[in-house]
């Protein structure tokens, strides 16, 4: 195994893991629909413990996700988290907000109410999507910070990596491209996140009011994804030259899809999947299997990007504020040793993935009714 193919293949983990998550969202899209969706009491119950039973497989793959791009690009890991960190200090809040709303809207004599707790769900639904979108989008259009590996001999302050303003991360949203692309995941994660109650909701009206959702929410989702893509294919990219310096170059997305056709038929597929599970569900009333089409769908079309950003040669984090401070594969990775022994250790994710598969076919293997939320039993 050679350095290149460790950091071409942990680049391949980190984008499954970031396509993972973004399918996993369909939790906080579900939530932002709480109110809109459930118009009694039983139907906003059935609707919390719907995603409720999954909310710690997004929380989880959050972190993990944040883990192995740490272990394998550090370099990246304390730039854009070190240095954008009112980002990622407020998707993360936001996110245990979500936590503690879950456990504590339902307990007995909570002096903010349950209504409370459930606006917090909904205000994770909109923030956390919207944020995570913004910052995948800045592996496109770049971000403000500049590097300098000579500050590692600086005892004073060794720091390699700093922000080049004073709004450490907040400045995505002054990017218009980034906020296209998180507009485009909110209204994505509120799609699976229909689909998914129709899946796992017994009650009729919930689903005939959650097709409607889906209908109105795939014209706005089509509308800021198409605009992104288009616009990312047609733009200057990043490329990295054979000495390892960065430059602008034409049309480097679209050469990068062109040169890497495995690459663009995952995408073209992934959009396929997800656009069956929407239609299908939308024409078929009796149809419920839309969540799968269409998060396997996502997951293909996140991976299809993030691969674009960072293989062929590409700089996966631009830098605006200094070109040759662009992270790429090359110059952010960890070392030959760790990303070796990681290897190993990452062959056991089938595990993993086969015990996640296992608990959630275990929870989800009937569906929620109106009498589980009235039998006493455990229920958020």
């Amino acid at each position: 195994m050679t350095y290149e193919f460790l950091q071409q293949y942990w680049w391949l983990i980190v984008s499954l893991l970031g396509a993972i998550l973004v399918f996993l969202l369909f939790v906080q899209g579900g939530n932002s629909l709480i109110f809109s969706l459930g118009k009694t009491e039983t139907q906003r119950k059935m609707l919390i413990n719907s995603t409720g039973r999954k909310w710690e497989f997004t929380f989880t793959t959050l972190v993990t996700f944040g883990g192995a791009f740490f272990a394998s690009f550090p370099l990246f890991y304390s730039t854009s988290f070190g240095g954008a960190y009112w980002l990622w200090m407020i998707i993360l809040f936001s996110f245990v907000l979500q936590a503690v709303s879950y456990e504590f809207q339902g307990k007995a004599g909570n002096l903010l109410g349950a209504n409370t707790y459930r606006t917090f769900l909904v205000i994770n639904g909109i923030v956390g999507p919207i944020l995570l979108g913004g910052a995948v989008a800045t592996f496109f259009t770049g971000s403000d910070f500049y590097v300098s590996k000579a500050n590692i001999v600086n005892v004073g302050m060794p720091v390699i990596s700093q922000w080049g303003n004073g709004w450490h991360g907040l400045d995505a949203l002054t990017n218009v491209w980034n906020v296209v692309l998180g507009l485009a995941v909110f209204f994505l994660a509120r799609i699976l996140g229909a689909l998914y109650y129709i899946n796992n909701i017994d009650d009729d009206d919930l689903a005939y009011r959650s097709r409607r959702v889906i209908a109105t929410n795939t014209l706005l989702f089509l509308l800021f994804f198409l605009a992104f893509v288009i616009r990312t294919l047609l733009a200057d990219g990043y490329a990295v030259l054979p000495d390892g310096k960065i430059a602008m170059e034409p049309y480097k997305y679209l050469t990068n899809f062109i040169q890497m056709p495995v690459v663009l038929l995952l995408f073209l597929c992934g959009v396929v999947l997800v656009l069956f599970g929407i239609v299908k569900t939308l024409v078929k009333m009796t149809f419920d299997k839309g969540i799968w089409f269409a998060g396997a769908g996502t997951v293909l079309t996140v991976l299809a990007l993030l691969l674009t950003a960072g293989y062929n040669h590409t700089a996966y984090y631009p830098s605006t504020h200094d070109l040759q401070s662009s992270l790429t594969l090359a110059n952010s990775s960890s070392s030959y040793f760790t990303l070796h022994v990681m290897f190993y250790v990452s062959l056991l994710v089938p595990f993993v993935l086969a015990y996640i598969f296992y608990a959630w076919r275990s929870i989800d293997i009937h569906k929620i009714g109106r009498k589980e939320m009235t039998d006493g039993g455990h229920a958020y």
